[in-house]
């Protein structure tokens, strides 16, 4: 079972997105809550927390503080940010310690559900061997902004096309918001603040959703396998495709080739 931890200090939020959490991963996912930086600390040494959602702005030890401390002791625990806050220091410091994402409240049900269910399958690709440590993406590898990037329309419509290029001959294998941001030269905490401008969601959703269109288009083809489709757009293990297809899909890939054969 996963363990999940929680750390806001406004309660009628941590009750909602606990329940929320629980509703959809049930008894995969063990959630505990933490209400401040210097419990979460705690709660995360001692039930060896795998999974961290922590909010920025608390009393204390802030989220961005107690990232970093749970970051130096377990260089695998999945990091992910949910805050008010949309301030480039706080992002590209998100970024330095290897956060999954950074989103921003208001957030839409939809949205952390996807970086969830993400997090729990990096997770337990890492507890069964499978996955190599995201050690590899250490603060080496980035290029570090000092101020405020300059958000010039000409300069984001350029950037918005080598992401949407980049992923589409890319979605097939596995890749991260890190590698993309990497490969057209923009640092991490200018990547993860345009990709949120420029699409109006993370890029975990937006990877997601892409690679199940793909997988629509597969699946209209007679000849392609069921099987191979998940592979096909980045899937390796089926039963995890199955999952994401069918929650954002409403039905099974199997279901879904029936229905649009008989369309045509």
């Amino acid at each position: 079972m996963h363990r999940l931890m929680i750390v806001e200090d406004e309660m009628i939020e941590r009750i909602v997105l606990k329940k929320m959490i629980q509703k959809k991963f049930g008894d995969k996912c063990l959630v505990f809550e933490a209400q401040n930086g210097k419990e979460a600390v705690e709660l995360f040494r001692r039930e060896k927390i795998q999974v961290a959602i922590l909010d920025i702005g608390m009393p204390g030890i802030n989220g961005i503080q107690a990232a970093e401390i749970m970051r130096k002791e377990d260089k695998n625990c999945c990091l992910i940010f949910l805050t008010a806050y949309d301030r480039f220091d706080y992002a590209k410091k998100a970024i330095s310690i290897r956060a999954m994402e950074y989103l921003l409240k208001p957030y839409a049900q939809k949205e952390i559900i996807n970086v969830v269910e993400e997090a729990l399958r990096m997770n337990g690709e890492r507890s069964d061997g499978n996955k190599e440590s995201l050690e590899t993406e250490s603060e080496e590898g980035m290029i570090l902004l000092e101020k405020e990037p300059d958000y010039s329309s000409s300069r984001l419509t350029v950037m918005t096309t080598m992401v949407e290029e980049f992923i589409r001959s890319n979605f097939m294998n596995e890749i991260s918001m890190n590698e993309v941001a990497r490969s057209i030269g923009y640092s991490e905490p200018y990547f993860c603040k345009m990709f949120k401008q420029q699409f109006g969601q993370s890029f975990t959703s937006y990877l997601m959703e892409y690679r199940i269109n793909e997988a629509k288009k597969f699946l209209e083809q007679p000849n392609v396998i069921v099987k191979e489709v998940g592979a096909r757009v980045g899937y390796m293990d089926s039963n995890y495709f199955t999952k994401v297809f069918k929650r954002l899909v409403g039905i099974n890939p199997s279901e879904y080739r029936m229905t649009r054969l008989n369309e045509l």
